[in-house]
């Protein structure tokens, strides 16, 4: 069933990088509050007061500032035009690492899904690259994201699919880099503390060459697991499992796709770490069989709509590719909040939220105003 879903907002921002941070807080105030609460609600309700709190997002806001301190400007501006506490943004820019160190204990409290999918240009109808992803999270998260296009002083240009307030999540650049990420999970998360996820993806963005964007995902210490897909549109694809010191690369197949979802794949990765995310995400084994069969069925020329299709899967549903929106831990709700479909040698992007109800795509360009895409 298709019903009305309110489409996830785009946001442009220029100059500087607290000129870009003040506009994008004034633009996106509203869904920047509504970020704010989610995960201010959450880390309370996991027993981290004010004080914890306070810790964990000082010592995040030092890293950024050690890794590139142009985003602690950005943030600042984020704030400023948004009328809302610096340590909120840092919060929502190291959520995944503030709430995951949070809910160590608390096991019932799952991380994000996601199963993502690369499309080499032999085996693509237009002859491009194509690279996308189904974000699997909080069904609130719908109304609290946004699409950014940055016109950067710092690098490229970008478009990113990002929670409100974050600099980056899901996107590609001018330079033709595209990104997605999933979460994982291993036996030596925690063991350091590194630099945000969301800013190593941010750093991606700002890669003119694509081997300097794989260097920033394989050399960055992190805090914790993740799975990060990176495409060039020139016409090659990687996606790195990494843990908090390590990574593991994984290759296009013979039939030219590489999919991913929440379970670490590498034979050499499980000789070496234990995966300990499959109490969270039990359907993972069969989300990315399930994409990659679908896609290798569609025939020898893959389109978006074959990527659209294959990420629109039910196959087990609830615990599905095309996630509707279920009871999750804490009484939230878990969905599939976004499919993004990217064509980066297009400049385009098609993002529809919550998929399982709503097939509606907006096309969002690097070069154009957005355009509301027919029902799939």
């Amino acid at each position: 069933m298709t019903t009305t879903i309110a489409q996830f907002p785009f946001i442009s921002i220029s100059g500087t990088a607290h000129e870009r941070g003040v506009q994008y807080g004034q633009q996106a105030a509203d869904r920047i509050r509504g970020s704010i609460a989610l995960y201010g609600q959450t880390l309370a309700r996991l027993g981290h007061g004010a004080q914890a709190q306070a810790r964990l997002i000082d010592f995040f806001a030092k890293q950024i500032g050690d890794y590139a301190p142009h985003y602690i400007d950005e943030m600042r501006g984020i704030a400023n035009g948004a009328n809302v506490d610096f340590a909120d943004i840092v919060m929502i820019n190291a959520r995944t690492e503030v709430l995951a160190k949070a809910r160590a204990a608390v096991t019932q409290e799952s991380g994000d899904g996601c199963t993502g999918a690369l499309i080499l240009p032999e085996r693509s109808a237009s002859g491009n690259l194509l690279h996308g992803q189904n974000w699997d999270w909080r069904a609130e998260c719908a109304g609290t994201a946004i699409v950014l296009r940055v016109r950067n002083d710092h690098g490229p240009d970008f478009l990113s699919f990002v929670e409100a307030g974050g600099l980056a999540r899901s996107g590609f650049n001018s330079a033709g880099v595209s990104i997605t990420a999933n979460y994982l999970e291993s036996s030596r998360d925690f063991t350091q503390l590194g630099v945000p996820l969301s800013l190593i993806r941010r750093k991606v963005l700002e890669q003119e060459v694509f081997s300097l964007a794989m260097k920033v995902v394989a050399t960055t210490p992190k805090s914790c697991s993740n799975n990060i897909m990176l495409g060039m549109a020139e016409g090659f694809g990687i996606d790195f499992e990494c843990t908090t010191n390590e990574f593991f690369p994984l290759y296009p197949g013979a039939d030219a796709l590489i999919v991913h979802a929440n379970h670490w794949v590498s034979p050499v990765a499980l000789g070496k770490l234990v995966d300990i995310g499959i109490a969270n995400s039990p359907d993972s084994h069969y989300r990315d069989w399930r994409v990659r069969k679908l896609l290798n069925a569609a025939g020898p020329k893959l389109s978006r709509q074959h990527l659209k299709d294959a990420f629109f899967d039910d196959f087990g549903q609830p615990w599905s590719v095309c996630r509707p929106p279920r009871p999750g831990s804490h009484d939230n709700l878990s969905a599939t909040v976004a499919t993004v479909i990217m064509e980066p040698a297009m400049r385009e992007m098609d993002i529809t939220p919550l998929p399982a109800l709503n097939k509606v795509f907006t096309r969002y360009s690097l070069d154009r105003a957005p355009e509301l895409l027919m029902a799939a």
